[in-house]
């Protein structure tokens, strides 16, 4: 199977160098409640609406970019971490990431189910804001767990 739409592996060490810091970030905020005001900038919004205040299209605002930037970082982080080629990528190696992101998928919607059922109100919000992140979470976990477990389990295959 061809690998052609993965990223170098150079990527994957830059991407755990982003995502690490992402992460503590991520976690400070979560349990700040996501109130922050470390970075304040002027920026450019498509749609913004002040709470209980005037909604705005296509214009500048100032406002607090931490969960921005934190986000932004971990995508980007994980998406390098997750879409690097491994060293010695192989067939083997591209049925793995295929079946850890179908399962991280199945696992994500599910979660998302089970969310739609028993949680209401505003923390179904908060619910929606982990959920854009689970996908990449579940993926990079199962694979680099799977991936760990093949090398502890056969070394001398190399």
């Amino acid at each position: 199977m061809k690998t052609n739409i993965l990223l170098p592996n150079r990527y994957k060490t830059l991407g755990w160098f982003i995502l690490i810091p992402a992460s503590i970030a991520g976690l400070v905020l979560c349990f700040n409640g996501f109130d922050s005001h470390w970075i304040q900038a002027k920026v450019f919004a498509i749609a913004s609406d002040e709470f209980l205040g005037k909604s705005s299209q296509f214009s500048l605002i100032s406002t607090d970019i931490t969960n921005t930037l934190t986000g932004a970082l971990f995508i980007i982080g994980g998406m390098l971490v997750g879409f690097s080629k491994e060293k010695n990528e192989d067939e083997y190696i591209s049925g793995l990431r295929l079946s850890s992101l179908l399962w991280a998928v199945c696992v994500s919607y599910l979660l998302l189910l089970v969310a739609f059922l028993f949680v209401y109100g505003t923390p179904f919000l908060q619910v929606m804001v982990y959920n854009m992140f689970t996908v990449l979470i579940i993926f990079i976990v199962r694979f680099n767990y799977i991936l760990y477990r093949n090398a502890k389990t056969a070394p001398d295959e190399k």
